[in-house]
């Protein structure tokens, strides 16, 4: 295997989260590995970057040997930014955003920090790959698949502004069916949004929170449907450019 490749790793979730750890130790069989990494949760920051304000790099005592890694103050896609073109040496070959904890896939991508690093990435030029998995303890189907597919995925080609996007259901290993590759972007969505009154301000304001009701729409071929009928969904997803 061609080992002479230069990884850069990040996600959402933050630098300790289980699924980075993972997604980065698989990854040291492909290259050299680096991580800039958020240094707390910055889940549904999409593609958003740092402009009016300073951002903050650490280097990180990651408990992988052989990896470089370093958290950031900004969101996701700050982390691919000031990551490959200042704390980095040299450019990534392959940017990899995940493992992240929740689905990725139809409208909820537009929101997502993960998917926002990855088509960050892909703005730069790198070669990039998003990974996800169901909210759940069970890791057994990405840990059966992920690597058979970072084989197929980590040398094919995208055009400019394109990611690949890798989804695992929420399901025991017995329970999933395989993969479908060549998934649409779903119109669908897991949730439906609305919001709910917390508490009545002074001055007359008043506090909301996300109450998301569960639906599940989504069209055949599409990577939600996958995901509901337990199967991997793999698919390419463009960026605005």
């Amino acid at each position: 295997m061609d080992k002479s490749r230069v990884i850069l790793i990040t996600n959402d979730d933050g630098i300790e989260s289980d699924g980075l750890r993972r997604l980065a130790i698989l990854a040291k069989d492909y290259g050299e590995v680096w991580i800039v990494a958020p240094d707390g949760e910055r889940s549904a920051s999409s593609h958003s970057i740092t402009l009016m304000r300073e951002m903050d790099i650490y280097p990180y005592d990651y408990d992988v040997d052989g990896i470089k890694a370093f958290t950031c103050s900004g969101t996701p896609a700050d982390c691919i930014r000031v990551g490959s073109l200042e704390v980095m040496p040299y450019k990534p070959d392959v940017v990899m955003s995940g493992i992240n904890l929740g689905y990725n896939s139809g409208t909820d991508i537009q929101y997502s920090g993960t998917c926002g690093a990855a088509f960050e990435a892909a703005f730069q030029g790198y070669h990039s790959i998003a990974v996800s998995e169901g909210h759940s303890e069970i890791h057994e189907v990405a840990d059966r698949y992920l690597k058979e597919i970072l084989d197929e995925l980590i040398d094919k080609k995208l055009d400019f502004g394109q990611i690949w996007n890798v989804n695992f259901p929420n399901c025991s290993l017995k329970e999933c069916k395989g993969i479908l590759r060549d998934r649409t972007v779903s119109r669908g969505l897991f949730y439906e949004d609305g919001y709910k009154l917390v508490s009545n301000l002074p001055e007359g304001g008043r506090r909301y929170e996300v109450d998301g009701k569960m639906v599940f729409r989504s069209e055949e071929g599409s990577d939600l449907r996958a995901l509901i009928d337990n199967y991997v969904s793999i698919g390419i997803v463009n960026n605005i450019t």
